[in-house]
């Protein structure tokens, strides 16, 4: 959508939607007419309004060339679309009745809010909607039209692999990628340890998608450009196992360097950063940040454009996405060029978090760990050397009257100055707010002198990687480095994205050549970054994250020949292992995973808004608050803006996240200072003093309870939680003694648990005692159960007890996949001795369903399809909730078909007789 179309925001109704999705047609090359005023011929693609097809009309219905292809249904925003799919079908089948001439039987529909839209190609086999950013282009669709077969047919049809060059890991990669695409399933995860060919594998899969497949283009997305000159060289080198012939001697493969595609390129190599720039609308994109990492924009993630649609850019440009080390680019703004292309998604990484798999729908086709690949040969293992110095482990004291030197965090101007009291720093503090350069020079002059005993037998200091906290900590390691070994500048190298020298040409020595022996950096060698040499490892920074601490401990995984590692590092013999040095205690401490761009994640919404109010904040709480008002600013539609400006005098959510960070730049603060107090030179206090004004004043909107209430109301009326985080794991498997026991005394606690409480808890009061009054619960009495058996000392679940139920007797207990909540009538039912077999919830109001069906159309009465699929929607309700009433018909799924005025319109004067049977029947004993 473009910059100047309407916002889809501010849509209320469906014609206000039918505005947004008007433009959408347009911004995509369609021509949008009125049906009065068609013109088939005005353009390859036409989109007919109010097409009338039979009794009804179609919202919009698509031409290609003067032929049917295709509907468009239109709903308002917040319409759930996927029961709109069958009135889809129904207006294309309605075309094809009324042009029974055309060539092609119509195929394509989109269902669309102008927010969420959604798209089938009905020629798919078992062909499913899939969501789509907008629609596509005319000219896509006629190519589509005019193929033999679709895409997701011809994948269903690659030939057996059969490559004898690959690795036990790639080929089985290669085929869970591929049988994972041809049952159609949009996104797929591969998890390779470190040097274990990932990428060459993803080039053998890339070569079979284009060459059986039928692939027109495949995105492989990297989120830095060294990984991008990485894959590129792979391609180039590859050979194809046909005819020997080199990919790129095929295939074009084009490493994106502007914001044009190249049309004859099979291939396209992008950093993410430079796709969002491109989709974003930036026509000023600076090529270094090609070079940096993703972290480097963090703090611009709510305050740059969204993606917009790009004419020149189609949302059906790839096929595939091969995302690189996708751990780091599929979160936050950067999932937005993902989402913006209809492709199906293929993650590549060593080290998924929960979140990465959750990305990928679960669907990990390959897991293959450093262990795995320890074993196999295809990785080298490690040890630990720790070296542990006082300073490191406990910080230290510098008494007053010393003199130091100080470097500003903000001026970053260094001044000598004696200190007037005790400095007194801990571990924390070192290489942050204190240096201490003898604890660096400790550490390396006894990496030095140990060598001998990591490495015996050397002569020749092997190549080494040293990791630092920040570019200054790397620039003191690199000095001191070359001062303890008595070495040149060529010996120790600092690799950093600062770098004076070009930092590919210095990767690329080191990787190559005997020299530099040594390199530092702080992540730019981190992750991705080939060096089969490397031998040794040495952590001075700490790292929080256990992804990213095995990202940068992989640099050392990598195998190589004997020959190649004695032409950098002669005398090294065979790549055994490699050595991690822990300086920090890095190894030691139990790592939780990070990857939150929130500097505060544990700390709510409500409570940063109440630090600001009480002017108690920390820069952390404002990067917090910035970023969480952003994406809730991102949510809200005008009216909600509104609400907001009127609660804090005319203030958008944008307009106080603004201020906020202002408040809080090292720049405005000096800035302000100098014009304060008319220095070119700030000092500490008065940038300290001016720093909390600035901060005070942002914070000063929080004042008002209005504000913050009405942010809090509307935070809670935008929110949609989605889970896809959680991985499910099997918890038991097997048949033990130590099981049943355990499983005996889960029993024995339930029953204690009744027999304590059936007189207390509503619930079990009915359901135990007076079965046949079951239609007097509550869905709530049912939620007050389940809380009370799963509080201390039971810990008790419905899923828990059915497990115990079930080993215990298998044969009086059925399997329950539905798994409700309301599965705890069952259980109450069948430990009182009530019912002979457990049987879920769901099953057991089915099986009386079906029964009560059956008997009313022996009597002769037939329900309609219509009256059946409401019947079946009261039905689910009850299996779900207990009881449908009238006013649960105003409730989705039953407005979505008309709520209770179709239901009284179908069912006539009876439809609360209905009801009252339907409960009768279904809640009996």
């Amino acid at each position: 959508m473009n910059e100047t179309g309407p916002d889809f925001h501010k849509v209320g109704s469906e014609r206000d939607a039918r505005k947004v999705i008007d433009a959408m047609l347009a911004d995509s090359g369609w021509v949008v007419q009125d049906y009065v005023n068609r013109n088939l011929s005005a353009s390859i693609g036409v989109a007919v309004r109010e097409y009338p097809l039979g009794m009804n009309s179609a919202d919009y219905v698509l031409f290609i060339g003067s032929q049917p292809v295709g509907v468009v249904e239109a709903k308002r925003l917040g319409y759930t679309l996927s029961g709109v799919e069958d009135q889809s079908a129904k207006y294309l089948d309605g075309l094809d009745k009324k042009f029974p001439r055309v060539p092609v039987r119509p195929p394509f529909s989109y269902e669309t809010t102008g927010s969420e839209t959604k798209f089938s190609d009905r020629r798919d086999p078992q062909h499913r909607s899939r969501h789509v950013f907008t629609f596509h282009r005319p000219e896509t669709l006629r190519d589509w039209l005019g193929e033999h077969e679709t895409l997701r047919a011809r994948l269903k049809g690659i030939p057996k692999l059969d490559y004898g060059n690959l690795w036990d890991c790639q080929s089985k990669a290669i085929k869970g990628l591929e049988k994972s695409l041809s049952e159609n399933r949009p996104r797929a995860l591969i998890q390779m340890a470190t040097g274990s060919g990932k990428t060459f594998m993803a080039v053998t899969s890339i070569y079979r998608l284009i060459q059986f497949g039928g692939a027109r283009r495949i995105l492989f997305l990297v989120d830095r450009a060294n990984l991008g000159r990485q894959a590129l060289r792979q391609f180039r080198a590859y050979q194809t196992p046909d005819d020997g012939r080199t990919f790129t001697d095929l295939y074009n493969v084009q490493l994106l360097q502007s914001n044009s595609i190249d049309p004859t390129s099979k291939v396209v190599i992008s950093t993410v950063q430079r796709l969002f720039s491109v989709l974003s609308g930036d026509r000023e994109y600076n090529d270094k940040n090609d070079e940096l990492p993703l972290s480097s924009f963090e703090l611009e993630v709510d305050h740059e454009a969204d993606v917009k649609y790009n004419i020149a850019t189609p949302i059906e440009e790839f096929d595939f996405i091969m995302i690189d080390e996708c751990h780091r680019s599929i979160y936050n703004k950067w999932q937005q060029v993902i989402d913006y292309f209809d492709a199906f998604l293929i993650g590549l990484t060593a080290t998924p978090s929960n979140d990465t798999v959750g990305f990928f729908h679960n669907n990990q086709v390959m897991r293959y760990t450093h262990e795995q690949a320890v074993v196999d040969g295809i990785n080298v293992g490690y040890q630990v050397y720790s070296i542990k110095t006082k300073i490191t482990d406990q910080g230290s004291k510098v008494d007053a009257g010393q003199f130091v030197e100080k470097r500003h965090r903000v001026t970053r101007d260094i001044e000598l100055k004696q200190l007037d009291n005790d400095l007194i720093y801990d571990k924390d503090s070192l290489d942050k707010s204190v240096v201490a350069l003898d604890q660096i020079r400790l550490v390396i002059k006894t990496f030095k002198n140990k060598l001998p005993e990591i490495f015996p037998d050397r002569t020749v200091v092997p190549k080494t990687l040293i990791f630092a906290k920040d570019d200054t900590h790397a620039e003191d390691i690199t000095e001191i480095v070359r001062e303890e070994f008595g070495q040149g500048n060529n010996f120790c190298k600092k690799i950093t994205y600062r770098s004076k020298e070009k930092p590919e040409e210095l990767l690329a020595n080191f990787r190559n050549s005997p020299m530099p022996r040594i390199a530092v950096t702080v992540d730019m060698v981190a992750t991705g970054t080939d060096i089969k040499p490397l031998e040794c490892i040495v952590f001075m920074r700490d790292v929080k994250s256990k992804i990213y601490f095995d990202q940068m401990k992989g640099r050392g995984t990598r195998t190589i020949n004997q020959n190649d590692l004695d032409a950098v590092t002669p005398g090294a013999g065979a790549k055994t292992h490699f050595v991690v040095v822990d300086a920090v205690g890095v190894c030691e401490h139990a790592m939780g995973d990070t990857r939150s761009l929130l500097k505060r994640p544990t700390v709510s919404l409500k409570e940063l808004m109440d630090r600001a109010a009480d002017r108690n904040v920390q820069v952390e709480d404002i990067e917090s608050l910035v970023y969480r008002l952003s994406r809730l600013d991102r949510k809200l539609g005008q009216d909600d803006k509104d609400e907001i400006c009127k609660a804090s005098d005319g203030k958008t959510l944008s307009d106080i996240g603004t201020a906020l960070l202002d408040s809080i730049s090292p720049d405005t603060v000096t800035e302000a200072v100098r014009r304060q107090h008319n220095t070119p030179k700030p000092k500490h206090d008065e940038i300290k003093v001016v720093e909390k004004a600035l901060i005070d004043k942002a914070c000063s909107v929080f004042d008002s309870p209005r504000l913050r209430r009405a942010i809090l109301d509307l935070k809670s009326k935008c929110e949609q939680v989605i889970d896809d985080v959680s991985i499910d794991e099997l918890l038991e498997a097997g048949f033990f003694e130590k099981v049943r026991d355990m499983d005996k005394k889960t029993i024995k606690m339930w029953m204690d648990f009744v027999d304590e409480n059936r007189d207390k808890i509503i619930a079990l009061d009915i359901i135990y005692s007076k079965p046949y009054r079951l239609r007097e619960i509550t869905f709530a009495d049912i939620e007050h159960l389940a809380n009370a058996i799963q509080k201390p000392p039971y810990g008790l679940t419905p899923d828990k007890l059915w497990s115990a139920y079930r080993r215990l007797d298998e044969s009086k207990v059925r399997d329950n996949h539905v798994k409700m909540l309301t599965d705890i009538i069952s259980l109450i039912r069948y430990s009182s001795g009530a019912t002979p077999e457990l049987i879920s919830f769901s099953d057991t109001v089915d099986a009386k369903f079906e029964t009560w069906v059956s008997w009313q159309e022996s009597l002769g009465r037939q329900f309609t399809a219509e009256q059946k699929e409401w019947l079946i929607m009261i039905k689910d309700a009850i299996v779900g909730g207990i009881s449908c009433k009238m006013e649960t018909l105003d409730d989705v799924p039953f407005n979505q078909k008309g709520g209770r005025i179709k239901f009284y319109e179908i069912f006539g004067t009876n439809c609360e007789k209905v009801l009252d049977e339907l409960h009768e029947v279904l809640l009996s004993q």
